[in-house]
């Protein structure tokens, strides 16, 4: 698509140059008169710098990341975290971040599609449900969320600098702090990726629950060991996060 938006911006340009300086049109001359030569010239500087521009705008400019108080649906989600995927020691666990974005959709939307067919939405049954899966997937976002936070201040290339053997010229114990700040940084995001793998694994089990049992009584739901685990799971995520 931008490379699409830039061919179309350099047609553009040409076919304004043609209209300019054709003679069968403007027929403006750079080899006329001063003022003729000197509209021609900016002209053409004109339209470089437009190409230019955009190229720029297109091609390089990084996009823009949304701060997190800022994301809304999962789509903003993967685009902040898209930002990461050229750091190296991130692109692995930032693909799979991505991954379980897409996988917690399918999921949500899944089990939302299996309570509407099971239960009628004024049931307490169906209200129990949509609330668990309401309050899972906050969780999960919640979880995202605090990666994004972290990783905003991440710098890799004083990564990098610690790594380097030139940095000797530091005490050891000084680059071995640096090194657990960095460590502590990347220890948090595989954390938060694991608990965000444990929930879609709850909500494995709470699909395969609903669909093995052929009655519920509201009551009931509370007991199901998947729920149990699924509220513990919310609440400790909860404590931590906060």
């Amino acid at each position: 698509m931008k490379i699409i938006k830039l061919a179309g911006l350099a047609i553009g340009v040409a076919v304004l140059n043609v209209v300019i300086f054709s003679p069968g049109f403007v027929g403006l001359e750079l080899g006329g008169s001063a003022l003729s030569a000197a509209v021609g010239v900016t002209l053409l500087l004109a339209s470089a710098l437009v190409l230019v521009t955009g190229g720029y705008v297109w091609l390089l400019k990084p996009p823009a990341v949304l701060p997190p108080k800022q994301l809304i649906d999962p789509e903003d989600y993967e685009e902040a975290l898209s930002r990461y995927r050229r750091v190296k020691v991130l692109e692995d666990d930032i693909r799979l971040g991505q991954e379980q974005i897409e996988r917690m959709q399918k999921k949500t939307d899944t089990l939302r599609n299996v309570l509407a067919q099971r239960f009628d939405p004024g049931e307490l049954s169906f209200k129990k449900f949509a609330s668990v899966a309401g309050e899972v997937e906050k969780v999960f976002y919640l979880n995202v969320r605090s990666i994004l936070n972290r990783l905003s201040a991440f710098d890799e290339s004083e990564l990098k600098r610690i790594q380097n053997p030139k940095q000797a010229r530091f005490s050891p114990e000084l680059l071995q702090e640096k090194t657990n700040v960095y460590n502590d940084y990347l220890g948090f995001v595989k954390s938060s990726l694991d608990t965000n793998e444990e929930i879609l694994l709850k909500l494995d089990k709470l699909l395969l629950e609903i669909s093995r049992l052929d009655s519920f009584e509201a009551g009931d739901i509370e007991q199901m060991a998947c729920m149990q685990e699924i509220d513990t799971l919310i609440k400790q995520t909860k404590f931590y996060k906060q």
